[in-house]
């Protein structure tokens, strides 16, 4: 797995390449100074939005963080054989549990979505925080079962089923029947 450290060190080094102190990439993101700090000290790992937010704010793909692209022409991710990723809690914790995301192009340089196949626990906590961001998102679930939090409405979706939706809409992905689930995620965010 990506650790906490290389995206902070990341979201660090690129802010001070465009020459923006912490409270400039805050105000131009709508998040809290607090929250970029504790990024980039590697204290926390948000989930998708907020680093869509710092991403878009800094001019970049939101795969700049999570990955090292280079390759311009096409990139074939054999099964069985999937590259480390990064995992994301439900809530802001320190303890990435809940998702992992395994990117399905990363080394494809200049790409305008963000596949991952990613593995869902099950959540001790029932509190979920929606997030929304700029975009689309497509969700086909390949084992078990999810529910997506999405507006005031709650979509089951099972082993075979997908899902297509605007990411602007305040939403949240969770294993559903307190088991763990599989899912294809494809992300789309604009920059």
């Amino acid at each position: 797995m990506t650790h906490v450290k290389n995206v902070g060190e990341k979201v660090r080094k690129i802010r001070e390449s465009k020459n923006l102190s912490q409270d400039e990439l805050a105000e131009r993101s709508k998040l809290s100074k607090e929250l970029i700090a504790r990024i980039e000290e590697n204290k926390d790992l948000p989930f998708l939005a907020p680093l869509i937010r710092i991403a878009r704010s800094l001019g970049v793909r939101l795969g700049t963080f999570l990955d090292d692209a280079s390759e311009i022409g096409p990139v074939i991710a054999r099964g069985g054989s999937m590259k480390p990723g990064v995992s994301f809690s439900h809530k802001n914790s320190a303890d990435p549990s809940d998702l992992s995301f395994f990117p399905l192009a990363s080394d494809k340089s200049g790409r305008h979505m963000e596949p991952f196949i990613v593995d869902i626990q099950p959540s001790k906590d029932s509190d979920f925080s929606l997030s929304s961001h700029e975009g689309e998102e497509f969700i086909y679930v390949l084992s078990g079962a999810i529910e997506i939090s999405y507006g005031n409405e709650v979509f089951s979706i099972s082993a075979g089923d997908s899902i297509y939706y605007d990411s602007v809409v305040s939403h949240h992905v969770h294993a559903a029947n307190n088991l763990a689930a599989r899912i294809l995620a494809v992300v789309y965010a604009p920059y």
